[in-house]
């Protein structure tokens, strides 16, 4: 079984104390997000749990007690999001230097195999354009090469929520169309080589197309294939169908609880705790 920690809220960045709790006790309950009524209890034994995928934003907070799970012999890799958005699409994040130093920190204690790069969502507005996200990911592959192997992207997604988020903006105009603009198939494979140039391979998160002719391959963020190659075991590959059409994760078990994540990114699919209610 892979716990997914957690593609719903931050648990490295808001909820370390939380999920150190529950490894010491062996399990947890998890609300299903479409009826909270129904309760999972998921193990979190080491002999149960075959690796556990973390999603951060800033997983600082969690760094210094990774030995614990070292000690218990879990195995374990992150999806650390580097954007470089500013604070009206990220309010609730360290600063853009701050996350890098983190980055660095957590590969260097890892390896750059086991710290997956997000840069994600990619967002086409009149601040944040196609030439913007060009240099911006160009900077930041310049300060995680070496660090990393992989790099996972994807354009936003106009959910309703993402919708009424983005409406409450100032001055930003967004571009719903940039999906089906030739420009932003020219930004993905400037930055496909980009990464390449870097030492990082680029994939697309749960995107209807196939980007590959431009040389980003469909990838995914949980994943048994990595972590067969990482640890040498041979978990199967299945797709998880309770995730979103095009997602290409493998199956997981996910910890964390919808509308608790204080990041209060504008973009957040799952919802954030300023949003709750």
């Amino acid at each position: 079984m892979i716990i997914s920690a957690s593609r719903r809220t931050d648990v490295p960045a808001f909820f370390s104390e939380w999920f150190f709790q529950k490894i010491a006790a062996g399990f947890c309950r998890v609300k299903n997000p479409y009826n909270p009524n129904q309760i999972s209890t998921i193990s979190l034994k080491p002999e149960d749990v075959d690796a556990i995928v973390f999603w951060s934003k800033n997983p600082a907070p969690i760094m210094p007690r990774l030995k614990e799970l070292d000690a218990r012999g879990f195995r374990y890799y992150f999806q650390f999001t580097l954007n470089g958005y500013a604070r009206e699409l990220e309010s609730g994040v360290p600063t853009l230097g701050e996350r890098i130093s983190a980055f660095l920190e957590l590969s260097d204690a890892l390896g750059p195999r086991r710290v997956v790069w997000r840069y994600d969502p990619i967002i086409i507005s009149d601040k944040t354009g196609h030439d913007f996200h060009r240099e911006m990911f160009s900077s930041l592959c310049e300060k995680l090469a070496g660090r990393t192997t992989r790099v996972m992207t994807s354009l936003v997604e106009y959910y309703r929520k993402t919708e009424r988020n983005f409406a409450k903006l100032d001055g930003f105009h967004f571009d719903k169309n940039a999906a089906r603009d030739p420009r932003t198939d020219g930004l993905l494979e400037d930055m496909a080589k980009t990464a390449r140039g870097s030492g990082m391979e680029m994939f697309t998160c749960a995107q209807e197309r196939d980007y590959s002719e431009i040389g980003v391959k469909p990838g995914a963020c949980v994943d048994a294939g990595l972590i067969n190659e990482i640890w040498g075991t041979s978990l199967p590959t299945v797709k998880d169908k309770g995730q979103r059409k095009f997602c290409r994760c493998s199956v997981s078990r996910d910890i964390g609880t919808n509308g608790t994540c204080l990041a209060a990114c504008a973009y957040c699919y799952a919802g954030h705790a300023a949003n709750k209610g």
